[in-house]
């Protein structure tokens, strides 16, 4: 892993999970996809996990005040869950398959807030059963390739978070989520002296992005941060499903 395409692809992903973790969370899934342009999804997958730590650490602390604890209490866990089975099916569930998944919730859902399908007015009550077919959801896909934002942001947008609040929530799910990853990719190999390195140099770039993020969250429009939110989803996941239908 080296060269110039290696490093500016490297980069740019660094920055993009940087951007996640200051509170701009679907444009984090941009980040495998861009590095695995130059190296295979499952080393790109690898490779990020721990500049994703790194950045999370940042993000903890800039939102350490502002999140939802019942979400949080209700999410975790079954994120968890899904982290375990992700592991077990690891080598018997097709990338491509779970790829496709993602970008058709992904796609559905933003559509139905683009085309205003859902019911204006106050959030949503956040709720179990849901709660943790979501975060199990989340948990599962964020491990197969840190692809956890459209099953999170199917069970949180419609609650109607206040906007830092919704940051901050995505911000200390994720943090919680990429920590318990650390077992299984270490376990699976994903983790090795070299890759660390270069994830050490990546931190910087990603912890400056962390910092733009926050910055953003807080000047940003609260309609404008959501619409841009909602465009994003929509816009990864037509990538997600692209690269299941043609990968």
């Amino acid at each position: 892993m080296s060269g110039e395409a290696f490093w500016l692809a490297a980069i740019l992903a660094a920055t993009l999970v940087g951007l996640a973790k200051g509170g701009l969370p679907v444009v984090g899934m941009l980040a495998v996809p861009v590095l695995a342009l130059v190296i295979s999804p499952v080393a790109a997958a690898g490779l990020l996990l721990p500049v994703y730590v790194a950045s999370d650490m940042i993000g903890l602390y800039a939102y350490r005040r502002a999140f939802d604890r019942r979400v949080l209490a209700i999410l975790a866990p079954a994120a968890v869950l899904g982290i375990g089975l992700g592991w077990l099916t690891a080598a018997a569930v097709p990338e491509r398959l779970v790829t496709g998944i993602v970008g058709a919730i992904g796609v559905a859902f933003a559509l139905s807030l683009i085309l205003r399908l859902r019911p204006e007015g106050q959030g949503r009550r956040a709720t179990l059963g849901p709660g943790l077919f979501w975060g199990a959801m989340t948990g599962y896909t964020s491990f197969v390739s840190h692809a956890g934002a459209p099953p999170y942001q199917v069970y949180v947008l419609p609650l109607k978070l206040e906007k830092t609040v919704f940051a901050g929530t995505t911000t200390v799910l994720f943090t919680f989520v990429n920590a318990v990853k650390l077992v299984p990719y270490w376990a699976l190999g994903q983790l090795s002296p070299a890759n660390l390195q270069i994830a050490a140099v990546l931190a910087l770039p990603a912890i400056l992005a962390v910092l733009a993020g926050v910055r953003l969250v807080k000047v940003l429009p609260a309609d404008l941060f959501f619409r841009l939110v909602t465009w994003a989803l929509l816009a990864v996941s037509l990538k997600h499903l692209w690269s299941a239908v043609t990968g």
